[in-house]
């Protein structure tokens, strides 16, 4: 019979290595884009890949979340006869925390899964090594440049959510259930601080971060064939969404 403290033990060991592997990955990507940043060709391919071709979910997204919680807020505040609160609400919510969560979980589904696709197969079909028997640096042409790209793009379609989001609850408040529109742009401009903002601002620049990295490190360790690349897209999908989820927790205890 297997020993359960020898099991628990193996098993602890292994998510220390993994950790310390994924650790030793991320700070050997950012030397590569401090010592020897790649052409900003690659960079703008990036950019146009994470952000340009997210753009339209993001809008879809943004929409439909702004016109939820102008809908939602506004029964709640008519509870309080406070519907004049509707703008703060929806901003405040938008801008601190669904804006920059929920575009890091769509651009996680779009494009954080094709990263790891593409490196993933790279990886199987050995076209990495065949980078480094070219004296090339693999990290300088497929890991850095998506990091780069997606620090850059996480922000700004963050703060196309945000501003998409703001008058999706417009139009269901005030256009549909007869919310005063002085009173809803007023109350948001009175209570939503620089604080607010740059609080949203660092949490999107981080979670490209994180959806960079872990994409890039599943793709790059990916197993032998079809199936091992499936398993590392599935597993990078998953534990970005996890580690967006579980730092923007810490990062809200932080900023607030």
């Amino acid at each position: 019979m297997p020993n359960p403290v020898e099991q628990l033990g193996a098993l602890s060991l292994s998510l220390l290595r993994e950790m310390g592997r994924m650790v030793n990955f991320l700070v050997y990507a950012l030397y590569k884009i401090i010592s020897s940043p790649g052409k900003p060709i690659h960079i703008l391919k990036q950019l146009y890949f994470i952000g340009a071709k997210s753009f339209f979910v993001i809008f879809l997204t943004a929409s439909f979340t702004g016109m939820v919680l102008g809908l939602q807020g506004y029964y709640t505040l008519t509870k309080f006869g406070s519907e004049g609160m509707l703008g703060s609400a929806v901003a405040l919510s938008l801008i601190r925390e669904l804006g920059p969560v929920l575009s890091a979980l769509m651009v996680t589904g779009r494009a954080g899964s094709a990263i790891t696709a593409e490196i993933g197969i790279m990886k199987i079909t050995e076209q990495i090594d065949a980078l480094r028997t070219m004296a090339l640096e693999p990290f300088k042409y497929l890991v850095s440049p998506k990091i780069v790209g997606a620090v850059i793009a996480v922000p700004l379609l963050c703060a196309i959510f945000d501003v998409v989001g703001i008058y999706g609850g417009y139009l269901v408040g005030v256009k549909l259930l007869g919310v005063n529109p002085g009173a809803y742009f007023h109350e948001m401009e009175k209570s939503v601080e620089w604080k607010d903002v740059y609080s949203g601002i660092i949490k999107s620049i981080s979670f490209g971060v994180i959806i960079s990295w872990v994409c890039c490190y599943k793709g790059y360790y990916a197993g032998h064939g079809a199936e091992g690349v499936s398993r590392a897209t599935t597993s990078a999908v998953v534990m970005s969404s996890v580690l967006v989820l579980i730092w923007d927790y810490f990062l809200t205890s932080i900023l607030l």
